[in-house]
C-alpha cells in the first residue's frame, strides 16, 4: 500500500480537519489561528513534494496511484497556488463567522485535485473528483449574496450532472474490460467494442472538464467567478485545473490507438479557446471576464493532452502552463480583490497613476495571460504549440496563435482602463480613491513579479536546452 508516498495529501486533508475542529472551539477574535495552521499544512505539503520529486515514479495503494514528476510538480504548485489563496481570503473573511470553515474547505478541495493529479485508476479519478467538487459548492455560495446562491445552485447542479456522466463513463469502460486499473486499461480497451469505449472515454472525458472548466463543463465558472468572494474565484478558476489536467492527460496517454483519441481533445481545446475568447468580449465585470478568460484557458492546455504520448513535449509543457497560469491567474485576481468595490472595468480608470504597483501588477497579469513575453505563460504557450507541432498537429497550433492574437483585444480593454485619464463614472463607484486592501494587493505584485521570474528562467532554460 506504502501509504507514506501520500503524505502530502495525508498532511492537507489533515490540516483540514484541524482547522475545522480548531475553529469550533476558537472565538471568532482568534480565528487567525487555523489560518496559520492551514498555512503550515500547505508549506509542510509543498516541502515534502519538493523533496520526493527527484525520485522515480513509485505506485502507491496497490498501483491506484502513481507519484512520479507531474504528481510531484501537481501537488507543488496547488499547494503553493492555495497559500496565495488563503493570502487572499485572509483580507475578505478574517473575523467571519465562517472563516475556519473557508480555510478547512480549501484544504479538502486541494486534497482532491491531487488525489486527481495522482489517480491511475479510474475508481480514484472519482474520489478525487468529489473531493475537489463538493468543497466548491459551500465555498461559491459561503458569500450569502443573490449571485453567490445563484451560482453555487447552477455549480452544484451541473457537477451533479458531470459527476454522474463521470460515473456512467466509469461504469461502461469496466464493463467492457472488467477492471478500472490504468496498467490494464490499455490492452483490454484495443479488444473491446470501440463505440462503448468511445461513450465511455466521452463521458470521463468531459467530468473531467467539467472540473477544469472547459467545455462542455464551462457553464457555471462565469457565473461563480463574478458570484463568489475574490479569493474563492481565484481558488476555483486555477487550482482544480491542476488536478483535472493531469488526470485527462493520464487518461488519453493510456488509450489505445484504436480511435482518434488526439482529434477529440483537439476539438476540445479549439472550442473552449474559442468560445471563451469570444465571450470575453462582451463582459464589464473584471471577474466575469477572468471568468470567461479561465475557459478559454482550458484550451490552450488542452493541446499537450492532444499529443499525450506522441511528444515528448507534451507533459512538461502542460507541466510548465498549469505552473505559469496559476500564478499569472492568482496575481489578477489579486487585483480584484484589492479593490472588492470595482466591478466594471470603468471603475479601474486612473488605477494606474493612483497605485503604480498594483496597475503594474495588473498589466503583467494580463498580458501575461496572453502569452507576452517575457512572462511564464508565453513560455507555456510556446512549448505546447511546439508540442502540438510535433505530434502532427500543426493546425492546432495555428489555431493557437490565432486564438491569442484575437485574446487580446479584451485583455487591452482593461488596461487603457487601468491608464485612462478622469476619475471613475460615479455609477460604477462613488469613491474616488484608490485605496486597497494590504495582503491582496501584496500577493499581486508578489505573483506578477513571480510570472516574469519565472518566464525568464523558462527561456533562459529553453535556450540552453535547444543549443
Amino acid at each position: 500500500m506504502r501509504p507514506l508516498l501520500l503524505l502530502p495529501e495525508i498532511v492537507l486533508f489533515l490540516g483540514g480537519l484541524a482547522v475545522l475542529v480548531s475553529g469550533s472551539f476558537l472565538p471568532r477574535t482568534r480565528q487567525w489561528v487555523t489560518r496559520a495552521i492551514a498555512a503550515v499544512a500547505l508549506v509542510a505539503a509543498a516541502i515534502l513534494a519538493a523533496v520526493d520529486l527527484p525520485s522515480p515514479a513509485q505506485p502507491a495503494m496497490e498501483g491506484t496511484f502513481t507519484v512520479d514528476t507531474a504528481t510531484g510538480v501537481a501537488r507543488i504548485v496547488a499547494a503553493l497556488g492555495t497559500l496565495i489563496v488563503l493570502a487572499l481570503a485572509s483580507d475578505e473573511v478574517a473575523g467571519s463567522p465562517r472563516e475556519s470553515e473557508t480555510y478547512a474547505l480549501f484544504l479538502f478541495s486541494t486534497t482532491g485535485t491531487l488525489v486527481l493529479a495522482g489517480a491511475d485508476d479510474l475508481l480514484v479519478v472519482v474520489v478525487g473528483f468529489l473531493l475537489a467538487s463538493i468543497p466548491l459548492y459551500g465555498l461559491i455560495g459561503i458569500a450569502r449574496t443573490p449571485r453567490g446562491a445563484e451560482a453555487a445552485m447552477k455549480t452544484y447542479l451541473l457537477g451533479a450532472l458531470f459527476g454522474i456522466l463521470l460515473l456512467l463513463g466509469v461504469t461502461l469502460l469496466y464493463g467492457v474490460s472488467a477492471t478500472t486499473s490504468y496498467a490494464d486499461l490499455t490492452g483490454r480497451l484495443a479488444e473491446a467494442p470501440q463505440g462503448v469505449v468511445a461513450a465511455g472515454v466521452v463521458a470521463v472525458l468531459g467530468g473531467l472538464m467539467f472540473k477544469a472548466g472547459g467545455i462542455p463543463g464551462h457553464f457555471w465558472v462565469p457565473d461563480a467567478a463574478e458570484g463568489a468572494g475574490g479569493a474563492v474565484a481565484a481558488f476555483l478558476t486555477t487550482v482544480p485545473k491542476i488536478g483535472a489536467m493531469v488526470a485527462a492527460y493520464r487518461l488519453i496517454a493510456m488509450l489505445p490507438d484504436t480511435l482518434a483519441w488526439p482529434l477529440l481533445v483537439a476539438v476540445l481545446a479549439v472550442a473552449s479557446m474559442t468560445l471563451g475568447n469570444l465571450a470575453a468580449y462582451w463582459q464589464t465585470d473584471p471577474r466575469r471576464l477572468l471568468g470567461w478568460s479561465t475557459v478559454s484557458q482550458v484550451g490552450y492546455l488542452l493541446v499537450p493532452v492532444a499529443v499525450a504520448g506522441r511528444s515528448d513535449l507534451a507533459l512538461p509543457s502542460l507541466l510548465l502552463y498549469l505552473a505559469g497560469y496559476t500564478v499569472t491567474n492568482l496575481a489578477a485576481f489579486a487585483v480584484t480583490t484589492a479593490f472588492p468595490d470595482r466591478r466594471d472595468l470603468d471603475s479601474y480608470r486612473g488605477m494606474g497613476r493612483a497605485r503604480p504597483w498594483l496597475g503594474a501588477s495588473l498589466v503583467v497579469a494580463l498580458l501575461g495571460l496572453v502569452g507576452t513575453p517575457p512572462t511564464v505563460v508565453f513560455a507555456g504557450k510556446l512549448t505546447t504549440t511546439a508540442a502540438a507541432w510535433d505530434g502532427g498537429l500543426a493546425w492546432l497550433a495555428v489555431l493557437v496563435f490565432v486564438n491569442t492574437v484575437i485574446s487580446l483585444f479584451y485583455y487591452l480593454r482593461w488596461i487603457a482602463s487601468v491608464y485612462g485619464r478622469g476619475e471613475p463614472p460615479a455609477r460604477t463607484l462613488p469613491e474616488g480613491a484608490f485605496v486597497p486592501r494590504a495582503w491582496s494587493a501584496t500577493a499581486a505584485v508578489v505573483t506578477s513579479a513571480l510570472s516574469l521570474v519565472l518566464g525568464i528562467g523558462a527561456g533562459v532554460l529553453w535556450s540552453v536546452f535547444s543549443i
